[in-house]
């Protein structure tokens, strides 16, 4: 896998919804009980109670999504007795599975996978939100992410597992980026016994990411097929893909790219 670190790609405007997606998700995963304080992962029993209780509360089930079927007894978020498990009981919360995409696309699993969200929206996200102009990407945004969430769902009705992360919406911006960006240049570093720099034009890296995410969604190729929701990441991709062809005719495409690694940035064209 690839690692984008870089576009060179100028904007016209500043990406507010960007930069503001990027500090809610960074805000809620520091305000995540039992979690963002355990950077090596040695969370105690109590931090995990109350972590497993949060994500019951505010995570996306597929279950709950397709057949409407709330359970009848939650995580409270107190150990068990004798200290074996994680205590159950009755909600003392209505959860609404509607609302509860919604909050799960700002909940991580951990550090990893919050950055490596971040950085992809932080890449791709500002041109494609200087596009399509601030509310309107923000609605983007949102529909990816539903769309994403309920298309893992259908496709894993029976499923009880908690769904988070904002990768859904994330990988509808990038499939938005392949259509209207695809021939703009993007620094990544390429493992190759050490981490090689090296520009490529959008088209490839984003084609390969699809291409790695719909062999993973079948189970090939990766031990934890069952644990990351890459069916999420493809729906969620060919969604941004159409939802963002009807502007692909009037989007000017981005200057050539000058300079050496990393170094001086094309100036962008005077379009207005």
């Amino acid at each position: 896998m690839v690692i984008p670190v870089h576009d060179v790609n100028p904007v016209r405007r500043t990406p507010v919804v960007t930069y503001a997606l990027i500090a809610a998700n960074v805000l809620v995963f520091l305000y995540t009980p039992g979690l963002a304080g355990s950077v090596a992962g040695d969370s105690s029993l109590s931090q995990l109670c109350h972590l497993q209780a949060f994500l019951d509360h505010y995570a996306a089930v597929p279950q709950e999504l397709i057949h409407h079927q709330l359970p009848r007894v939650v995580p409270t978020g107190d150990v068990g007795p004798g200290g074996a498990g994680c205590a159950v009981g009755p909600p003392t919360y209505d959860k609404s599975p509607v609302l509860s995409v919604f909050t799960a696309m700002f909940l991580h699993g951990g550090w990893l996978h919050l950055l490596g969200n971040m950085l992809f929206l932080l890449i791709f996200g500002n041109n494609v939100e200087d596009r399509m102009g601030h509310v309107r990407f923000a609605l983007f945004y949102v529909v990816c992410g539903y769309a994403a969430s309920y298309g893992f769902a259908l496709l894993n009705d029976d499923s009880g597992d908690p769904l988070i992360g904002a990768s859904g919406a994330i990988a509808g911006v990038l499939g938005a980026y392949l259509v209207l960006y695809p021939k703009a240049r993007v620094w990544v570093l390429v493992p190759f016994l050490v981490f090689l720099p090296l520009r490529l034009p959008a088209w490839l890296v984003l084609g390969f990411w699809f291409v790695l995410q719909a062999v993973y969604s079948s189970g090939e190729g990766v031990s934890d097929a069952g644990t990351v929701a890459y069916a999420a990441h493809v729906v969620g991709f060919l969604v941004g893909m159409v939802l963002a062809w009807p502007l692909k005719a009037g989007t000017i495409p981005p200057p050539e790219p000058r300079g050496l690694l990393f170094g001086r940035k094309a100036r962008p064209r005077h379009t207005w």
